[in-house]
């Protein structure tokens, strides 16, 4: 089904809004500063193109790296990029992405792709500091987190 989907959706549009995520992806690349925007959207276009079977999760989660003077600098500047992203290409990404969910719920056949299209408009914003997994991956990260989130409660 994942393939069905993912062609499904290519067809019907997925490589227009991928164009748009390598277009911000040109624009970035044009200055050195903007290199790691033009990483995190060169891997959502990757994700706009073939949705089906994939999740986004957070670098933190995936490197399991602990707060240190290193990570909160990357942080802040991975907020201060995602901030530039959502003025510039982000608005646009999330509102093509907002009207193709709502168009494709009006029909029972169109759900899965209105749902991922949802998915899609909420990374829009701040895809900086985000990896595209599989959906296995993204599973095992959340199961970790949690027995991890478990333990530190148990110790409380």
């Amino acid at each position: 089904m994942r393939f069905a989907g993912n062609v499904i959706w290519f067809v019907l549009g997925g490589w227009f809004i991928a164009l748009v995520w390598l277009l911000g992806a040109a624009v970035f690349a044009l200055t050195i500063i903007g290199l790691p925007l033009t990483r995190a959207a060169i891997e959502m276009a990757r994700l706009s193109a073939w949705p089906f079977g994939k999740e986004v999760v957070h670098v933190r989660d995936l490197d399991r790296k602990q707060l240190s003077a290193g990570t909160a600098a990357t942080g802040t500047i991975g907020f201060v990029f995602n901030l530039l992203w959502a003025v510039s290409f982000g608005i646009v990404l999330f509102l093509s992405y907002l009207v193709a969910g709502v168009l494709n719920c009006l029909t029972i056949i169109g759900i899965p792709f209105g749902l991922q299209s949802f998915k899609l408009a909420g990374l829009s914003f701040w895809p900086v500091g985000r990896r595209v997994v599989a959906v296995e991956v993204a599973r095992m990260v959340r199961d970790e987190k949690a027995a991890d989130l478990l333990a530190r409660y148990r110790r409380v």
